[in-house]
């Protein structure tokens, strides 16, 4: 059986590659751009570094600062008014995957107009303006994806948007942009790599492409992610993390993610827990769940990660998996939902909700062991 495989149009990796955007434009034949940013890229300068070779080429462009963490259809449309303020040709994100995922989402938004929950999965988005990611965190892979995830402010769902129209047309991915990356973020977006890879590989939808992509991501994940969170300086453990980022979104965006982020979407929506972190709280236990119907392909991303020997079997493999992404976890301090602060009240009277919605995302479908509602709510009970 055939796969079919999505990538960028343009994908520039390495220091100094976010520089390149000018260049990028005039590849692409875009002039007029609306960069979409959150505060912080504008405060901390990485937002200048953008804009200053822009008016040097006399580009006109225009600057959305707005984005917010885990973006809502709210801040998407205070961008989309922006867009609508000028005479743009394309978007380019500078950011994390919140700064990203809002661009997506106004790319569509201004080329076919509605509302952002016409555009939820099932559908799929088949075109948009084009788009220019620049990514500056490790971790989520939105530059290389067809994929935005957005919250509806009135409903609170946190909405799966899919299709060839959110893929960036070019990613420039500048490992350079995330040495300021503070140690929780560090460690989040770490994980989410590593769940993007992990679930690529175990996916129904894997294939010969995304195999290898999603193996070389997770053992560079598992080899460099405590030295990135340690020394945050270290521009060789950086480097490996971001391109691990990179690789896993190529990953997942052609093999689908499975249960852990169906299960992690409806924690971001209710209880504004970071997807990275909503991610990290539930692989050890998701993982141990599904691993024995697929023993094989969890043995083997334990043995090319190194934390089993080809001398184990597939049986000891998948233990020691387990086991090493529970230390993992505790290694990089992961809090669990009622350490992070949620209220056991509200979480347990959310469990059908948020079972609901995980199915709805179509994810745990993908995953080896396909969950029943009920099943859901109990993995979410022993996360607690």
């Amino acid at each position: 059986m055939s796969a079919s495989i999505n990538l960028p149009r343009i994908l520039r990796v390495g220091a100094g590659a976010s520089g390149q955007l000018v260049a990028t434009l005039a590849e692409l034949g875009l002039a007029r751009p609306l960069l979409i940013t959150d505060p912080y890229m504008k405060e901390c300068g990485y937002c200048e570094r953008l804009q200053t070779p822009l008016e040097e080429s006399g580009i006109a462009y225009g600057l959305f600062s707005g984005c917010v963490p885990d973006p809502t259809t709210d801040s998407v449309y205070a961008a989309l008014a922006e867009f609508h303020n000028g005479d743009y040709d394309c978007v380019v994100a500078l950011g994390g995957g919140s700064s990203l995922d809002t661009a997506k989402a106004v790319a569509v938004l201004a080329e076919h107009g509605g509302v952002m929950r016409d555009y939820k999965v099932p559908r799929q988005v088949v075109s948009g303006l084009p788009i220019i990611a620049i990514p500056t965190t490790a971790g989520t892979g939105s530059e290389a994806t067809r994929v935005s995830v957005i919250t509806d402010t009135e409903t609170q769902e946190k909405m799966l948007c899919m299709g060839l129209g959110l893929m960036p047309v070019a990613a420039l991915v500048d490992f350079e942009l995330t040495l300021t990356m503070p140690y929780r973020l560090t460690a989040d977006t770490g994980i989410d790599t590593l769940c993007h890879a992990m679930e690529a590989y175990v996916s129904r939808k894997s294939n010969p492409f995304t195999d290898s992509v999603a193996l070389t991501a997770m053992r560079t994940i598992y080899q460099n992610i405590r030295t990135a969170c340690a020394e945050p300086d270290n521009r060789e453990a950086r480097e490996a993390m971001m391109l691990a980022a990179t690789q896993g979104g190529i990953a997942f965006a052609n093999a689908s993610v499975t249960l852990i982020h169906g299960m992690s979407r409806p924690i971001g929506a209710l209880f504004h827990v970071p997807h990275g972190l909503s991610n990290a709280m539930l692989l050890p236990e998701v993982t141990a769940w599904s691993i024995d119907h697929a023993p094989v392909r969890y043995a083997h991303c334990a043995r090319y990660m190194g934390i089993a020997g080809e001398s184990h079997d597939d049986a000891e493999a998948c233990a020691r998996l387990v086991t090493a992404l529970a230390a993992l976890t505790t290694d990089l301090q992961v809090p669990g939902p009622q350490v992070f602060g949620i209220a056991r009240s509200d979480w347990f009277d959310s469990l059908g909700l948020m079972a609901e919605q995980a199915l709805v995302s179509g994810s745990p479908a993908n995953n080896p062991r396909v969950p029943l509602a009920e099943e859901i709510v109990q993995l979410y009970e022993r996360i607690w």
